[in-house]
């Protein structure tokens, strides 16, 4: 048997967990269920507070938000589960899905997660023992991660998934039976809710080893039926200096990514900038770097309809453009948020660019002010997916790419210096332009504007006299 104490836990939670008991009653008996029981046996910290009780969940958590000054999110009404947030901490007040605890553990996904503590217990004595009616904490001494019970994947096949995000997260393995299971259940993604598919892509894709995850999703049938574009993907043959298919090359992209985000600060001397950019949110709890971890895997996901053979070399013509295309059909099927696809769509259709660059003998100032300028505040992203891209040509580090990575530096080091130079806004205005050639509103207005941005970032003009001047020596149609 083992001991939950509640040291485990910070203040902030300890307080939440002691508004939930009060306002419980006497006569309740709520418990700590979960995921936090889990992770603290593997010394993993605090993890999400959830407790369950019989009955009258909703209510609960509105007496609990009441003492601590908090706020009440319902997030199943007909279920009873909400929650009580307070400034950054939560806990989730859920009603049993059975009759007893006992019952409500068993019917839970994985042992591991089967697992509870008495709250009363708890608070009172600092300390409890767990509550393990399906043998979790053998699995976890054993590393091994069992499904619950014999139907609980069948009841609910989005388990599976959660599955294989849970085997690379914990660092557990699945056991044998549980493989099987999964396997069987694949085919049932397909009745399951597209929100909650979404859901649990973007948090593998948010885990520090979403590539091994997505790998053991592929190997067991599930990848092709949350993404069906890389089915295609597979077994597409690529010229050197590739060494992969498509989609091993397409995974193996996604693993530098995760080798290369929680290394941002050996990017000298850009890391002290790219670590916090990587972690702005997109909306939806997504981050640039889930977004980042979505486009590596998807960046080549056209490739299988452009492949082409001229003169006897295999060719990818516009599967840049035709990806983007793609990426955002799939954006919108998954039902993303909506910058979140954007992100992914820019990158997507741009990521050949940064290759391009390095091609030519030099960088014109017009090629580089045209490349921030199309990439606006994803260039940063863009340039960290080329390194992984790079990378995964050969399965090399992307820290030993980026020692090679020129252009890649030489961008990033650009980005800032364009940045400032377009602080100070347009020289000329949109009525300057209309005036000044007569025209109406309309494109051709938005078209001259950009020629007159552009000259003032190369250092053409300076001031708006000389802006009108270049506006007449530019006043072509777009």
């Amino acid at each position: 048997m083992g001991v939950f104490r509640l040291s485990r836990l910070g203040p902030p939670q300890q307080a939440l967990l002691r508004a939930t008991l009060a306002a419980a009653g006497r006569r309740a008996a709520p418990a700590l269920v979960g995921g936090v029981v889990r992770d603290a046996w593997l010394g993993r910290g605090d993890g999400d507070l959830d407790v369950a009780v019989p009955a009258g969940a909703l209510a609960l958590a509105r007496r609990a938000a009441a003492r601590v000054g908090g706020t009440v999110v319902v997030l199943d009404a007909e279920r009873g589960a909400a929650r009580v947030v307070l400034g950054r901490h939560h806990v989730d007040v859920v009603d049993f899905r059975a009759p007893s605890l006992e019952a409500d553990l068993a019917a839970r996904d994985f042992t591991v997660n089967a697992l509870a503590v008495d709250l009363r217990a708890l608070l009172s004595r600092r300390q409890a023992p767990v509550i393990d009616p399906t043998g979790g904490l053998e699995d976890l001494r054993g590393r091994r991660l069992r499904a619950a019970g014999p139907r609980v994947l069948a009841d609910d096949p989005l388990r599976a998934l959660r599955g294989v995000r849970l085997e690379a997260v914990l660092g557990l393995r699945l056991t044998p039976a549980t493989v099987r299971a999964i396997r069987e259940v694949a085919p049932a993604l397909a009745r399951v809710a597209v929100e909650r598919i979404r859901d649990e892509l973007l948090l593998t894709l948010g885990t520090a080893r979403s590539g091994r995850a997505l790998r053991r999703a592929d190997s067991l049938g599930l990848l092709g039926r949350v993404l069906p574009e890389i089915e295609a993907m597979r077994g597409v043959g690529q010229p050197a200096p590739h060494r992969f298919d498509v989609l091993e090359h397409s995974l193996r992209a996604v693993e530098a990514t995760d080798r290369l985000l929680p290394r941002l600060g050996r990017l000298v001397p850009f890391g002290e900038e790219l670590v916090p950019h990587m972690r702005e949110p997109l909306g939806g709890g997504v981050t640039r770097g889930t977004a980042l971890r979505l486009a590596a895997l998807l960046h080549d996901v056209a490739k299988p309809e452009t492949r082409r053979v001229v003169d006897g070399r295999v060719r990818f013509f516009e599967h840049d453009t035709r990806g983007a295309e793609r990426a955002r059909q799939i954006g919108e099927r998954l039902r993303l948020p909506g910058r979140v696809t954007d992100v992914v769509e820019r990158l997507v259709r741009h990521h050949l660019r940064p290759m391009h660059l390095a091609q030519a003998d030099t960088i014109t100032r017009r090629a580089r002010y045209r490349f921030y300028r199309d990439l606006g505040e994803e260039t940063r992203d863009l340039l960290l997916l080329a390194l992984v891209d790079a990378a995964a040509l050969t399965g090399a580090s992307p820290l030993h790419t980026w020692r090679r990575a020129g252009v890649v530096r030489d961008l990033l080091a650009g980005w800032r210096k364009q940045e400032a130079a377009l602080v100070g806004g347009s020289l000329l205005t949109g009525d300057d332009v209309m005036a000044r050639l007569g025209i109406p509103p309309g494109p051709a207005v938005g078209f001259h504007l950009e020629r007159i941005r552009e000259a003032q970032a190369l250092g053409l003009v300076g001031t708006r006299a000389e802006a009108l001047a270049y506006l007449d020596s530019s006043a072509g149609a777009p």
